[in-house]
């Protein structure tokens, strides 16, 4: 079987996203995909068995994915989806050929040690990539069922890009929609999975619709801030990649970073709601970070402090609560919550 596209991580989001990419269980309508795992027994599965029992045990997948753990076989495909946890992006991409290529960032997060974002991680690990985000509003066992969905497609090559990849990645249920700000994209994922933690946070302390939209809306409010420090879009911040996914996570169990902040409300400690868990909540290793560059740029962000303050152990959820509602009363516009 010969791919025509590639997709580098093999968890729920990867291969979900393979799994549309070759058009569903039945394959009508896709493509052939090579998708890398580095777990040679997960390999074997999904080739003998057609299904992913370790992160996406819900799909049955389609006998046009097949997956591989040497990095080399995807060293001729002229796309790549990578979708490896943000903190394993940079070795995971220093491992691929060389080549030029389309690479396809699907990771949310900012890298802990530098603080940089996806794209310049993989700008430094691979400078003769075109590089492009997908981002947005997407369970993976959703997609991966075919309900419909819409994404962000962001794209540092412009619309020649887009046209170059829009008619790989689209499919009747999965619509991207472009954009050429690939810095905002990369802040609306990394923001709203440590938002997300906060929502959790607040269903575990039970306190109700009103507060978690109130936190959804003053997180947004963070969101923009940060983002355009950074040189982001706020029409960017305000679609599918941005209000849309923030508005995705902050309310269902089906996120894994809204379930740990419910475990944190319900009284558990990070390490304690971490552990045994196959996926990455990828907000408890951003938080930090992002607090940090929102220190050192002078930006307010509350909430992500609030979050940072619960990982750490530093406060109950309950004082965590009590701190921000204490805060300055203001005019709405110039408040942080």
């Amino acid at each position: 079987m010969t791919a025509e596209v590639g997709v580098i991580g093999a968890g729920a989001w990867g291969t979900a996203l393979a799994q549309t990419l070759a058009g569903g269980p039945d394959g009508r309508g896709g493509t052939e995909v090579l998708l890398w795992a580095r777990e040679s027994e997960l390999v074997e599965q999904i080739n003998t068995e057609h299904r992913n029992g370790l992160y996406l045990p819900s799909a049955e997948l389609a006998e046009t994915v097949r997956a591989t753990s040497d990095l080399a076989e995807l060293a001729d495909l002229p796309a790549l989806l990578v979708v490896v946890p943000a903190q394993f992006l940079a070795s995971v991409i220093a491992g691929l050929p060389k080549g030029e290529r389309d690479l396809v960032l699907c990771a949310k997060g900012i890298e802990a040690e530098t603080g940089r974002l996806m794209a310049d991680v993989a700008a430094d690990a691979a400078p003769e990539a075109r590089l492009a985000v997908l981002s947005g509003p997407t369970f993976a066992h959703e997609v991966a069922a075919g309900l419909p969905t819409a994404v962000t497609l962001a794209c540092s090559g412009g619309e020649d890009q887009w046209d170059r990849l829009s008619h790989v990645i689209a499919r009747p249920a999965f619509r991207p929609y472009y954009s050429d700000d690939v810095t905002g994209a990369e802040i609306g994922g990394a923001v709203k999975n440590v938002l997300a933690i906060a929502c959790g946070v607040v269903d575990g302390l039970k306190l109700g619709q009103n507060a978690r939209a109130a936190l959804i809306a003053r997180g947004y409010a963070e969101m923009l801030r940060f983002g355009l420090a950074r040189g982001a879009r706020a029409e960017t911040l305000s679609g599918l990649c941005g209000l849309g996914d923030l508005v995705l996570t902050c309310s269902s169990t089906s996120s894994r970073n809204f379930s740990l902040g419910l475990a944190l409300g319900q009284g558990l400690t990070a390490a304690e709601a971490l552990s045994g868990k196959n996926s990455v909540a990828e907000g408890a290793t951003t938080a930090p970070v992002l607090a940090e560059l929102a220190r050192r740029d002078g930006i307010e962000m509350p909430i992500v402090d609030a979050v940072c303050h619960l990982l750490d152990g530093e406060m109950p959820a309950g004082a965590v609560v009590s701190e921000l509602l204490a805060r300055p009363l203001k005019a709405e516009q110039e408040s942080a919550l």
